[in-house]
């Protein structure tokens, strides 16, 4: 499992060594061969209801070798979202092929100028973490990427700081991941002994149903110092990859609680190939799964849905914060 979870990064590319039939570099050519490089290695069609052969049919007919760059990209580009995955891409000098639709069809349950009136202007800082004690008592950290490195030393000067709290909020909103070996970091603060938080597996074949068997993932407790009283979660839509595998670990820990909206999804580890023009695609290899044997492609729920209300943001108030806050202290 180490071997594939230490390269769960949504932002970067890894070239494959697929070994792929040679393709003209021309639209007819480029196209084919993202078809088929997809067609083998991609992770999702069954779950995604993806007829692969009727996508190809459909755009195959739309590509003309008198095409220019944009035009070709285009259409490729609206082939790979038949696939509804945030983490299929497609890579350019140019450009970049994208499906966002996973959260932006959505509320987006966040606001940072709510955000702002929470933590002040005197906020403390580590690893990109920004967290302050508020006038309940209550610790309050804001999360929005895992792209770095966590700094142990930061972590524990931050949970030593923070205490004295009666409970934690950690709000994850807009935190579309990064490194996976960030959000196993952060989570090991908040278990005291190994503790199973789901499965992944992996292509083994060229077939859209070859896969190996189910392969359990673990946290194990930090050894610096971690965190023994409530903790709540706050989650959106925009909550993916990395940080929606964070989420799927929280869920187990007893003394956590999920608030919000459903994450964005993103349970797909990602890999990459190239074109013979170059550019560069990214799609999902390897499943990941909850405890409960859910696929987490399609988001984590939470345990309440709590949305921000009109009426709230009137009044200057975050509707999800201010329910947590209330959690904590009934010491849930």
């Amino acid at each position: 499992m180490k071997r594939y979870i230490l390269f769960f990064l949504p932002l970067l590319l890894f070239t494959s060594c697929i070994d792929e039939d040679e393709l003209a570099n021309d639209p007819r050519g480029n196209f084919e061969a993202l078809w088929k490089i997809m067609d083998e290695h991609y992770c999702f069609f069954k779950e995604k209801n993806v007829d692969w052969n009727a996508v190809h049919a459909k755009y195959a007919q739309q590509i003309d070798n008198s095409m220019t760059e944009s035009q070709t990209f285009e259409v490729l580009t609206h082939m790979l979202s038949e696939l509804r995955d945030g983490h299929v891409n497609l890579y350019t000098s140019f450009d970049v092929g994208r499906y966002w639709a996973w959260h932006e069809n959505y509320p987006s349950n966040v606001s940072d100028t709510l955000i702002r009136r929470y933590l002040g202007t005197d906020y403390r800082i580590a690893s990109g973490l920004r967290y302050r004690i508020l006038d309940d008592n209550v610790a309050y950290v804001r999360c929005t990427t895992f792209e770095n490195a966590l700094g142990d030393g930061n972590l524990d000067q931050m949970l030593l700081y923070l205490a004295p709290c009666k409970g934690l909020i950690l709000d994850l909103r807009g935190n579309n991941g990064g490194r996976l070996t960030s959000a196993e970091q952060l989570a090991a603060r908040f278990c005291n002994e190994k503790t199973k938080v789901g499965y992944m597996r992996h292509k083994t074949g060229k077939g859209h149903d070859d896969f190996s068997s189910l392969e359990a993932q673990y946290i194990k407790p930090s050894k610096g110092v971690r965190w023994q009283k409530p903790v709540v979660v706050l989650a959106n839509r925009e909550v993916y990859s990395a940080a929606n595998e964070f989420v799927k670990y929280m869920k187990v820990f007893p003394k956590c609680t999920v608030v919000g909206d459903s994450t964005g999804g993103g349970g797909g580890l990602p890999f990459s190939s190239e074109l013979p023009n170059g550019w560069a695609i990214r799609y999902s290899v390897c499943p990941m799964y909850d405890v409960d044997y859910r696929l987490s492609e399609p988001g984590v729920a939470p345990d309440t849905k709590v949305s921000l209300s009109q009426e709230d943001f009137n009044r200057g108030l975050d509707t999800i914060i201010e329910y947590a806050r209330r959690l904590l202290s009934q010491g849930h």
